[in-house]
């Protein structure tokens, strides 16, 4: 999850006697790169996840201060250093608030300390722990395209994660993310990131064909739907123009076991976006789970379409309800009376329709065995197959 505002505590709050004072709950915020700002010009540079140090020169005033935290924020910033002694004293109550409602992290370090020194040396460590995460990012696709090279991948992922232990996959998806360019997917993944709190190296975060994925590592099964709900209740309040829809692997265990979590978020994903929820377990979908693992999409269009074909046709063709009529009936164990009163449609119109419906399909739908598989056409049906 890159470096951390928890990762640079750590560093620096003996080295640079550093304290966190605000936003706490933003304390698993990954740091792209560090800038010095005194102004608000430099403000419409930025894409994302940088933490700014201040020495308050430009921001002497509490609503000045204010001013410049609402533009952090709106700009995903992952924090605020500010070298508190000589332009700001002390830092007013209301930034405290301010900082503390919307989970972003404001630090302090004394005047004393060296802030161009401080700023070099964490800036080494970030883009460090950018290129070890790389390196875990490939690993972990490494894990999921080809989960038989164990030994390959593992050996790279050891210093990082229980290899041995649990792991589950996360998908996130919104319309587009494959067709936007590097940029702009690159502004929401930040987005993202910024509101998956509560977790940072138990975890890894990257975009890989087509979603977001986020693999968490021996994360209690309570600990991660509380950070996956929070997280999508977040998105939902903060990303209003655009809804995500996350799909929840099987916990799984060894790492070896990766790529199943994997295939099953995919599919709780791809079930999320044509149910429009926020999240899907694949472990709580009963039967959706066969059908939404099916690769080939087109197996599943042109089974649905041999068997419902001639009755979409006909209504296409003659403006009938052979389609709703047959559903009706499937789902109402074949009374005539339930389907009639479902439909608010005369009885003998029903007979009509259901005997119709059986000499275009060929088939008297008396037994199980025979309206099994029109019940499965329909449940087809009404996924959001690709086209084409």
């Amino acid at each position: 999850m890159g470096f951390t505002i928890e990762d640079m505590l750590l560093v620096s709050r003996q080295k640079y006697k550093m304290e966190l004072v605000a936003g706490k709950a933003g304390w698993s915020n990954s740091i792209s790169w560090m800038l010095l700002l005194e102004d608000f010009t430099i403000l419409k540079a930025l894409s994302g996840k940088e933490l700014a140090v201040t020495t308050g020169l430009g921001f002497d005033s509490e609503e000045k201060m204010l001013r410049l935290i609402g533009e952090l924020t709106e700009h995903n910033a992952a924090g605020l250093v500010i070298n508190t002694g000589y332009y700001i004293r002390k830092v007013p109550d209301r930034v405290i608030a301010f900082c503390d409602e919307a989970d972003f992290p404001l630090l302090t370090v004394p005047w004393e300390v060296l802030i161009v020194d401080m700023v070099k040396d964490l800036s080494i460590r970030i883009f460090l722990q950018g290129q070890t995460d790389e390196q875990i990012q490939a690993a972990l696709i490494q894990a999921i395209e080809m989960p038989q090279a164990r030994e390959e991948y593992a050996k790279a992922l050891l210093p990082f994660f229980d290899t041995d232990g649990v792991f589950q996959v996360f998908l996130i998806t919104s319309e587009g993310l494959d067709t936007m360019d590097t940029v702009e997917r690159r502004r929401i993944a930040y987005r993202i990131q910024l509101y998956l709190s509560n977790i940072t190296h138990n975890g890894h975060f990257f975009y890989y064909d087509g979603s977001f994925v986020l693999v968490m590592n021996a994360v209690k099964e309570e600990d991660a739907r509380s950070i996956i709900e929070n997280f999508a209740l977040r998105a939902k309040n903060r990303m209003i123009e655009r809804p995500l829809y996350i799909g929840a692997g099987s916990r799984v265990t060894d790492i070896s076991s990766l790529s199943r979590s994997y295939r099953r978020a995919k599919a709780a994903a791809r079930m999320a976006k044509d149910e429009n929820r926020a999240i899907v377990y694949f472990d709580l979908c009963g039967v959706s789970q066969i059908f939404y693992s099916v690769e080939d999409m087109e197996l599943l269009s042109h089974f649905s379409e041999e068997l419902l074909g001639p009755l979409l046709r006909h209504d296409q063709e003659h403006g009938s309800q052979y389609v709703e009529t047959l559903e009706a009936y499937l789902n109402l164990d074949g009374s005539i009376k339930a389907v009639s009163e479902a439909l608010f449609t005369h009885r003998n119109t029903i007979l009509y329709r259901v005997k119709n419906i059986k000499k275009l399909l060929g088939c008297e739908l008396e037994s199980a065995q025979e309206r099994l598989p029109y019940q499965i056409a329909f449940y087809i049906h009404h996924m959001d197959l690709p086209q084409g």
